[in-house]
């Protein structure tokens, strides 16, 4: 691999923003105006204003630099900071959302319509075994590493694709993150441990109102103690909220970089990746219910999402890039 080729100004670049930043400065701005007009409703509006000034400030700033040094490491740079930098915006949906009465009594009751039970509460149960607990916490855990190695895969060996890649998986985050704004569910680990796991089983789910606005418990992860339930204890405790639930953008994200997987493959005539990517895949969708961060119709919702805004933002890139 030539290494300097990374390095080494190119000729031909995007001179202004990408694709993808605008999304982000559009959805800073859209949220800012939420903020604006509700915000003797919210807690704490300067903080969050502040960190749209931040973030926009940040995207600007990577802008400005890839200007200064246009080459390809300083594009890597521009648009992984960008998918580090979500670690900031996911959280937000709580804030911007937690004024609106919850909706997990819903989610619950399609649930127990579907299947006539919980399955966030009865799967960690009858599959309490060590290694079945670090198998979906393994699946859990690999949420970050799937995100950032297709992307990784594509600077390395297909370049021209890489702004492609960035701009579908950023782009599909926020429209998660608007979803999420707009639609608060907490997710059964928070709703489960509000109503009691009494009304859980008596099938009983009662409207919580804005309860999660002032409340953030929640139930312990289910699991055998081991090292990946640790490590996915230690994301849970550093930033989830009881939001983001319905649909799952764990399964809907990760969804999104299963077809560019499977892309990278048809570019690259080999199937290997598939053969890692796929069983990683299969159990974060199944251990996003088995934690009890989702819901099952949430996981369902997530793959359906995923699916759509995968194919949607193809087409919409392809007319961009040919303009």
């Amino acid at each position: 691999m030539d290494i300097k080729k990374f390095f080494q100004t190119e000729k031909k670049y995007t001179k202004g923003l990408l694709p993808h930043e605008w999304v982000i400065i559009g959805y800073a701005l859209l949220t800012l105006a939420v903020i604006m007009v509700c915000a003797t409703s919210y807690a704490n509006p300067e903080a969050m204003i502040w960190t749209r000034v931040k973030l926009v400030t940040a995207t600007l700033g990577l802008w400005g630099l890839y200007r200064l040094v246009p080459c390809r490491i300083m594009m890597f740079i521009r648009i992984v900071t960008q998918v580090i930098l979500l670690g900031e915006w996911y959280p937000d949906t709580y804030e911007i959302n937690s004024i609106l009465p919850n909706l997990d009594h819903i989610v619950a009751s399609w649930e127990q319509s579907l299947f006539g039970y919980q399955p966030a509460q009865i799967f960690s149960e009858t599959m309490s075994q060590w290694w079945f607990s670090e198998t979906m916490h393994i699946g859990y855990a690999s949420y970050y590493f799937l995100l950032v190695t297709i992307p990784l895969l594509y600077f390395i060996n297909h370049y021209q694709e890489f702004q492609r890649t960035g701009f579908i998986i950023l782009t599909s985050f926020f429209l998660f993150y608007l979803f999420f704004d707009m639609v608060p569910v907490a997710g059964p680990q928070y709703y489960f441990q509000a109503i009691g796991l009494d009304k859980v089983a008596a099938g009983v789910f009662p409207e919580m109102g804005t309860y999660f606005s002032n409340h953030q418990e929640c139930l312990e992860i289910p699991g055998v103690h081991g090292p990946f339930r640790y490590l996915v204890q230690i994301a849970h405790d550093a930033g989830e909220r009881p939001t983001a639930a319905f649909p799952s953008s764990h399964v809907g994200a990760a969804t999104v970089v299963f077809f560019l997987a499977i892309r990278y493959c048809r570019i690259r005539h080999s199937w290997k990746t598939m053969y890692w990517y796929t069983p990683l895949y299969v159990s974060l969708c199944f251990a996003t219910v088995y934690i009890k961060a989702h819901y099952a119709v949430d996981a369902l919702a997530g793959l359906v999402f995923g699916t759509v805004f995968y194919f949607s933002l193809s087409q919409i890139y392809n007319r961009l890039e040919h303009r």
